[in-house]
Formats: C-alpha cells, sequence, structure tokens
C-alpha cells in the first residue's frame, strides 16, 4: 500500500462524509474511464464520436471526464455510437 491510499484509508476511517463522497466521486470517476476506454478499444477519436453523435469533441471530454450527472439516455447514445449496448446490473 502506498502512502496515498494509507491516507486515503486513514481519512475514511475518521470521517463518514469523506468516506461516503471519496467512494461515489470514485464510482464516478470509473464510468468516465470505462467510457474512455469503451471509445479507444473501438479505435474512435473523440473528435470522431462526437461527429456521430452530431455534438462537440468538448461534450465527449466531459462526458468522459466529469461523468458524475450523466443520463441514461446519453450513456445509451454514446455507446451505441460505438456500437456497444448499455446493460444495468442492480445487486
Amino acid at each position: 500500500m502506498d502512502d496515498l491510499e494509507k491516507y486515503i484509508n486513514e481519512r475514511k476511517s475518521k470521517d463518514e462524509e469523506f468516506a461516503s463522497d471519496f467512494e461515489e466521486g470514485y464510482e464516478n470517476f470509473k464510468v468516465g474511464v470505462f467510457l474512455k476506454q469503451a471509445r479507444k478499444e473501438a479505435g474512435i477519436t473523440q473528435e470522431e464520436l462526437a461527429k456521430r453523435l452530431n455534438t462537440k469533441k468538448s461534450a465527449i471530454s466531459r462526458i468522459e471526464n466529469h461523468s458524475e450527472d450523466i443520463r441514461l439516455s446519453t450513456l445509451k447514445q454514446y455507446l451505441a455510437a460505438l456500437g456497444k449496448k448499455l446493460t444495468l446490473k442492480i445487486s
């Protein structure tokens, strides 16, 4: 475990609000990483994807880097433009 992980774990153990906010932020971050990874695996640039979705490259960047309040409809459109399908699982 590196110093950052130690700090985060210590802070989470002492501060419930920090722990909750951290976990929520981390989940949002993972969504953006997943979307970027799916786009790159499809061999598509942000600019190409923006053209497919009739939007701007900056909108694609915002989706990939700030996905905290992304709508399901936006996720569906983004993934459909990559030839993928959105599947949700509740556990």
